[in-house]
């Protein structure tokens, strides 16, 4: 009885590994929608680096940073305290990855198309919906 528990034991300890043992696709699928609802430089890095670093140059597209409430200061070219997060968001553009500011939060804020960085695009209803109702497109938000 003792060995059939022992054996038992095991097999539940390998299945269990299988099942939460991170696994990557080794042809990715599908892409990341993320959400950037704030101006906190931590938090602005922290979602930046996961879409670029970890998505992005893993292959999975699309991939995309949605700039929203007060998340859509950090593109301002016009606010120099976000000098570095500017320079992340376009080396991300560079790579592939796509920023989106929200037009209803660009004007609540008073900040124009034109005072973004190069590389953002203003959002619009069709691009948002059309990422954030993809069925391969999973969404994450900040």
């Amino acid at each position: 009885m003792k060995n059939i528990n022992s054996i038992f034991l095991a097999t539940l300890l390998v299945v269990l590994a299988s099942v939460f043992s991170p696994t990557y696709a080794a042809d990715p699928e599908g892409g990341l929608f993320i959400n950037l609802t704030t101006d906190d430089a931590r938090a602005a890095n922290k979602a930046i680096m996961f879409a670029h670093q970890k998505v992005l140059k893993r292959g999975y597209k699309p991939v995309a940073i949605w700039l929203n409430v007060r998340g859509i200061h950090l593109a301002d070219k016009n606010r120099t305290s976000h000098a570095a997060i500017q320079d992340k968001l376009q080396a991300f553009i560079k790579d592939g990855g796509m920023v989106i500011a929200c037009t209803v939060c660009s004007k609540a804020s008073g900040i124009a198309g034109a005072d973004f960085i190069d590389g953002v695009k203003m959002g619009n209803t069709d691009l948002v919906m059309g990422l954030l109702f993809d069925p391969v497109v999973k969404t994450l938000s900040f």
